[in-house]
């Protein structure tokens, strides 16, 4: 009796684990409809959501503004999702100027939920479609100047946007690196993450949380494998980058000025007090530093 006792306590234990664990705000995604609210709130109209197939793998994304604008788009960290770009999507002065794509990469939001990519060219090559799709917009619809895409990441959406940057260089016209990973040398190695990869952890794991480790896991040794290619990026690059960074290493953006030689025009925008979500904590900065971007490559 007593066995059986602890047999059911220990599924009961084991149920509240796997619920507490796959409880929705651990998921770091908002449904269309709850997307769609929040924006409606803020009045921002002619919201459009789209899911594109590219190499086998799905790439969701929430899309705002006039198709004949210039380009932006949000690429988040990890974990993150699109809906961690909506005050960006509702933001007047950004939309004013220019179309945003936030967009939920691999494994996220709604972009095969749950499945990791580990390489940073494999995420990169998903956003080309984007860019080539709303740059033809650009261009049907605008024929006095050029279209324009300029890219925004945070976090590990920094190496990825980077990284598209060096393979796609005629799609790319400006970058905006916050707290972005970019320096193989810097990236942290725990001796936890390996066991958390472990099959029994990953079955009771939250699916965004084993995303994120499995993508990070690699992410030196892809880090390594751009360091032949920084001297590829011609386009104007921002790097915002907190001081008091824990999570990135604020050396990261040091290793930016060393690398980003070929930049067309490269500015590093330090914050003294700041952590590694100023993507929030500094939204106002951001976009006016991806505004300022768009308004000068406009000229």
């Amino acid at each position: 009796m007593i066995k059986l006792k602890k047999r059911y306590l220990a599924l009961a234990l084991l149920i509240a684990l796997f619920a507490v664990t796959h409880m929705e705000f651990l998921t770091f995604r908002k449904s269309e409809e709850m997307q769609r609210a929040y924006l409606l709130k803020r009045e921002q109209t002619g919201v459009t959501f789209a899911t594109i197939e590219v190499a086998g793998q799905k790439l969701h994304y929430t899309h705002v503004g006039s198709d004949t604008l210039p380009l932006v788009v949000m690429v988040h960290g990890a974990p993150g999702s699109s809906s961690g770009m909506l005050d960006y999507l509702a933001n007047e002065r950004l939309t004013g100027v220019a179309q945003v794509v936030a967009v939920d990469r691999p494994g996220y939001g709604f972009s095969g939920f749950g499945k990791a990519e580990r390489s940073l060219e494999k995420q990169a090559a998903i956003i080309e479609p984007i860019m080539e799709k709303y740059r033809a917009s650009q261009a049907a619809c605008n024929s006095s100047h050029p279209p324009l895409a300029i890219l925004a990441g945070h976090s590990f959406g920094g190496p990825v946007i980077a990284r598209a940057a060096m393979d796609y260089p005629e799609l790319v016209d400006g970058l905006v690196i916050v707290a972005g990973s970019m320096d193989p040398g810097l990236e942290p190695r725990d001796w936890w993450q390996a066991p958390l990869d472990w099959p029994v952890m990953r079955s009771i794991l939250p699916p965004a949380a084993r995303v994120c480790n499995q993508e990070i896991l690699p992410l030196p040794g892809e880090l390594e494998k751009m360091l032949p290619l920084w001297e590829k990026i011609t386009c104007p690059v921002t790097v915002i980058q907190g001081l008091k960074d824990k999570l990135v290493h604020p050396g990261n953006a040091a290793f930016a000025r060393k690398m980003l030689v070929n930049s067309s025009r490269l500015e590093i925008d330090t914050l003294e007090n700041d952590g590694h979500f100023i993507l929030w904590t500094k939204k106002g900065r951001v976009a006016e530093k991806i505004i300022e971007m768009v308004d000068r490559l406009k000229r």
